[in-house]
Order: C-alpha cells, then sequence, then structure tokens
C-alpha cells in the first residue's frame, strides 16, 4: 500500500503467515541490474506502522542496491495472526525473511523495536548480516525500565477496553494525526495527508489492533542493554534529538555499551522518531555515508 511508483508488491511464506514485501520491477526501475547487493528496509511498530514508513527513502538506493521492504508480520498487507504477539514471533519470521530473500551477508536499515529485534538477530545469526543501519533502536524496559507501567501500557491492558480504544482513538484520521503531529514528529506541520493515509489503510487492516496492542502493552518489550556487549557486526545508530519516547541520551548510553561493534553515533537536531519521514533527504545521506563507511566494499 501506498508504495512508490516502479515498485511491486510480491510475499514469501513464513511459519506464521505470508509476508509482503515491495521491490523495483517496474518503471523507472524496470531495466536495472539485479546482481547487486542487497539493502533491506524493516519498519517500527506503532499504530498503522508498515513499508510505507521508509518509502521516502528506499528508492535513492535503487541505482546501487538490489532493494526490499517488508510489511512485517501484523502490520500493512502481511498477515496479521488474531492473538496476542510474543518477541519470538518477529525474531523468527524476520530471519525466515532474511533467509528466503538474501542470498549472502545484508546490509539492514531498520527502526525503533524492529531495529533492537535485528540486533538480537544479528547476534544468534550473524552471517546474514554485513551491516545494520538502526534508527533508535530501543527495547523499550532498557536498562532495567519496565514500559509495562507506562501510562500508555496500562491504558491498553484492559481486555475489550483496548480493543474499543484502538478502534475509536488510535485507528482512525484524526487519532493517527494527532499521534504523529504531538508524539512521533519534532514539527506537526512535516505531518501531511498521505502520510495520515498510509497509516490509516495499514492500522485499518483486519486484525490490526493484535499487533499494535501487544506492541502498546509491552509484550515486545525488553532490555535491549542486556545484549548489545554479544554485538559483532558493524553498526552505526542514527537518532532523533527530539523523540519523545526513545530519548537521545538513552542511545549515547546503549552506544557506549559496545563502542568495537557501534561505529557511530547521529544524533540528528530538530527530528522526531522518524527522519526516514521527518526529514527523508537527510536520512538518505547519512546511510550514504554510513553505508560507504560500514561496508567499503559494496557501492554507497
Amino acid at each position: 500500500m501506498f508504495q512508490p511508483p516502479g515498485f511491486r508488491q510480491h510475499s514469501i511464506s513464513t511459519s506464521l503467515g505470508q509476508m509482503v514485501f515491495y521491490v523495483p520491477e517496474a518503471e523507472p526501475w524496470a531495466k536495472e541490474v539485479t546482481t547487486k547487493p542487497r539493502l533491506v528496509f524493516l519498519h517500527g511498530f506503532g499504530g498503522g506502522s508498515s513499508a510505507y514508513e521508509w518509502s521516502k527513502v528506499y528508492p535513492a538506493f535503487v541505482a546501487d542496491y538490489s532493494v526490499i521492504a517488508p510489511d512485517l508480520l501484523g502490520w500493512g498487507r502481511s498477515d496479521h495472526l488474531d492473538r496476542p504477539y510474543r518477541i519470538d514471533d518477529y525474531l523468527t519470521t524476520m530471519t525466515e525473511f532474511l533467509e528466503k530473500t538474501c542470498e549472502e551477508p545484508v546490509a539492514v536499515v531498520a527502526s525503533s523495536l524492529t531495529a533492537a529485534f535485528v540486533i538480537r538477530m544479528a547476534i544468534v545469526r550473524p552471517e546474514l548480516f554485513k551491516s545494520l543501519i538502526l534508527v533508535a533502536p530501543a527495547g523499550l524496559s532498557d536498562f532495567g525500565e519496565d514500559y509495562t507501567r507506562s501510562f500508555f501500557a496500562q491504558l491498553v491492558s484492559t481486555p475489550i477496553l483496548d480493543r474499543i480504544l484502538y478502534s475509536t482513538a488510535l485507528a482512525t484520521s484524526g487519532g493517527i494525526r494527532n499521534f504523529l503531529e504531538q508524539r512521533q514528529f519534532a514539527h506537526p506541520n512535516r505531518v501531511y495527508a498521505e502520510i495520515v493515509e498510509a497509516y490509516l489503510a495499514s492500522a485499518q487492516q483486519p486484525n490490526a489492533e493484535a499487533s499494535a496492542l501487544s506492541f502498546v502493552r509491552g509484550d515486545l518489550s525488553f532490555d535491549l542493554a542486556l545484549y548489545l556487549g554479544q554485538l559483532t557486526i558493524p553498526t552505526v545508530f542514527l537518532w532523533g534529538k527530539a523523540s519523545q519516547f526513545t530519548t537521545a541520551e538513552l542511545g549515547t548510553r546503549l552506544a557506549a555499551l559496545n563502542p568495537d561493534a557501534i561505529k557511530g553515533l547521529e544524533i540528528l537536531e530538530d527530528v522526531g522518531l522518524t527522519p526516514q519521514l521527518e526529514l527523508p533527504a537527510v536520512t538518505v545521506g547519512l546511510i550514504r555515508k554510513w553505508l560507504k563507511r560500514l561496508t567499503p566494499d559494496i557501492p554507497s
């Protein structure tokens, strides 16, 4: 949904359902060489999340990379389970996705909680990865914090009420716009109609509330600080200084846990949680810069 011009939708089977992904196959990309190195873009979590989150960024890399961007299980056009989601659901299906779509170790660009999951995947299966460019990676319960006690987590922890809140307050045009303007972006005037429409289309898919509520309740949260020291894949963190949920100070603390693997921390001034939507051109430039530094053997 809302994929850029020239991108087509495909799907693969995982052990928990079909995952949809988008690749450049139509004009103006139809004649591009297909032997280029793979570059994977993985979106974060939140009401209405999908591969759209990276759609203003990944077309910029088609000339040099074989770009692929999936909707994760429970989001976008991928299958939606009618049950609460667990951390292992995502570790398993994202690993299966990489195994089935990438023949060699790949550079992965990911954001927020998904980026934290990718770190755990890279620790267990380092042979799948070449480098990681991660936007605000956080497990939401980092350094001993208990996310499940937060206001949002407590608010949606009551059965029946949680789905009522989702359908009446979260999965609506007004609810999504308010969240993007007040919580996700540093500047409300950067939220335009297409962004709201794309998030709304994903949020209103059948059973979309199951993944969103699992995320907000804290079912998927964990302490990333317990894992980071085991990471060996070259990695960089990009962090919006105005991010409300996962602060730049948290990014500094996490990066300091493993300076051997984490080669840099870029803090973006005047940007919120998703610089890839708020300032896509700046995000493209930073990704190109770090692809060159982390994987000098492939184009940037």
